[in-house]
């Protein structure tokens, strides 16, 4: 779910950021309260505004507001507003112009067939020439969000069911999308094709739940059943009756492989493995193919404590906290500018001085963006005394923008989009500097390896191998080149 005005723009400074978390449930007495819950369990994928719609069996109440769960859904009070057995809501991370809360989800209107709200995670690739064509038709967009242009072509499907609608619209999609949509007659939930983003659903007694993860359902209480599958919907009424299909037919999945890396919090399960089993053994990959001799293998936390003990258990170098991490500083996007985001590193993260000093330490990070937040990294460690910093990457170098609902910079932004591993290394002042190869990484998340005729994930921001046409990209591109003509220049 990407702002159509500035997409690729990266206010949160050295992270990428899956932009969204979704979830749902069905069936349950105050169902609001169980996806607020729900919502909180999934924090990590979006801070900067939250949404819940449900509905009583006759009308939709929506609640929407910026900031955490905490801060819109902690009272009594403010559930109460949302009545009825079904709801649905979303965190969401924005881009420029995105915090505006007509961009906050669930979306909703009223179609000719009865309220429509949707719920979305992950990004339409050609939603901006979707935009233009619908609006060439007379549509009346209400947002700057891409999710919009889903409900836009819903409305204008002539097929006669709701389902078929849905279907019809998302077949004119290119990109990424977990959805969870509300009728009046029941809740859907689906996934892309490619099943790109992450969906999974579950059971509360009577209750179906949904949501983008598994930690989701500990939180509230649910059993785990199974994931959605790519390519599949399923509907649930309010008698608890469920059907599934498959309209788009069998193709080869490519989840992103960038949720067992950073994204899902490490007590999830994404695509039937333990997040934490597979980070844990992405660090002794690492530690394979990338040994140093050191004193101590030190995580950036908190994303690298799972890889950097599994680099510790292969390496056995001993595993220490070099670093604290405060958990009570200001998200550094709302920083103004560079100056006030490098100060913020400090702030976040502090030297384990008596831990570091004297020593050679190995630091492991899951990944590295800018390079600016692994740079102050680095030259903390030095500060506090530490004799080497070399640094190691649970994931290979990321040169490649994604255009599938995560925030990233532009390539020219990314550290490996500008530079070869010896530049990099030289930028970040380590005294050697390693990432774990692409095929160490399918190792590390229980494959032999990569399929490069028919990869197993999507890996396009280390590879720049896209699973899909970037149509909106290509627009963008024709564009600023038509710019950039000399005067007189015809193309």
């Amino acid at each position: 779910m990407t702002n159509l005005t500035h997409p690729f723009l990266d206010l949160d400074g050295d992270k990428l950021r899956e932009e969204c978390g979704i979830f749902g449930v069905i069936g349950l007495a105050d169902a609001a309260a169980t996806c607020a819950l729900g919502l909180h369990a999934l924090q990590h994928r979006g801070q900067e505004a939250v949404g819940i719609t449900s509905f009583d069996g006759t009308e939709f109440f929506t609640r929407r507001g910026l900031g955490h769960v905490a801060e819109n859904f902690a009272s009594g009070e403010s559930v109460a507003e949302l009545p009825g057995m079904m709801a649905a809501g979303h965190v969401r991370y924005s881009t420029t112009g995105g915090s505006n809360m007509r961009n906050v989800q669930p979306l909703y209107a009223d179609l000719a067939s009865g309220g429509f709200a949707v719920a979305h995670n992950g990004n339409i690739s050609n939603a901006r020439k979707l935009r233009q064509e619908l609006v060439e038709k007379g549509a009346i967009f209400q947002s700057t969000s891409d999710t919009e242009v889903i409900i836009h072509l819903v409305a204008t499907s002539r097929y006669p069911t709701m389902m078929d609608k849905l279907v019809d619209a998302l077949r004119l999609l290119e990109g990424a999308y977990a959805l969870i949509v509300m009728t009046p007659r029941g809740m859907m939930a689906c996934r892309d094709p490619l099943g790109i983003r992450p969906l999974v659903m579950g059971r509360l007694g009577d209750a179906t739940v949904f949501a983008s993860e598994t930690v989701a359902f500990d939180v509230v209480g649910a059993q785990f059943i199974r994931q959605i599958e790519p390519g599949e919907f399923v509907e649930v009424d309010f008698d608890g009756t469920l059907r599934t299909s498959r309209p788009f037919g069998d193709v080869r999945p490519r989840p992103c492989i960038f949720e067992h890396v950073y994204f899902s919090r490490p007590d999830s399960i994404f695509n039937e493995r333990s997040v934490y089993a597979s980070r844990r053994a992405i660090g002794m990959e690492l530690a394979k193919e990338a040994p140093v001799e050191a004193d101590l293998v030190v995580p950036v936390p908190d994303s690298g404590v799972p890889a950097a003990i599994g680099y510790s258990q292969e390496s056995g170098i001993p595993f220490e906290l070099g670093i604290i991490r405060s958990h009570y500083v200001g998200r550094t996007f709302i920083q103004p500018g560079d100056g006030a985001r490098h100060s913020s590193v400090a702030r976040k993260h502090n030297a384990n001085r008596a831990i570091v000093e004297g020593k050679r330490i190995v630091l492991i990070d899951d990944s590295i963006v800018r390079g600016t937040t692994s740079l102050k990294i680095v030259q903390m460690m030095r500060d506090a005394g530490a004799k080497e910093v070399h640094f190691r990457v649970a994931s290979p170098p990321t040169g490649h923008g994604c255009y599938y609902g995560v925030d990233t910079p532009e390539r020219s932004k990314l550290l490996a989009g500008r530079m070869d591993l010896p530049a990099m290394r030289e930028f970040i002042q380590a005294d050697s500097l390693a990432f774990i190869s692409i095929d160490g990484l399918y190792r590390a998340v229980g494959l032999a390896g990569r399929d490069n005729g028919c990869p197993q994930y999507c890996d396009a921001c280390f590879t720049g191998d896209y699973p899909t046409s970037l149509t909106d990209l290509a627009l963008r591109q024709d564009e600023e080149a038509q710019l950039n003509l000399p005067v007189g220049k015809v193309a």
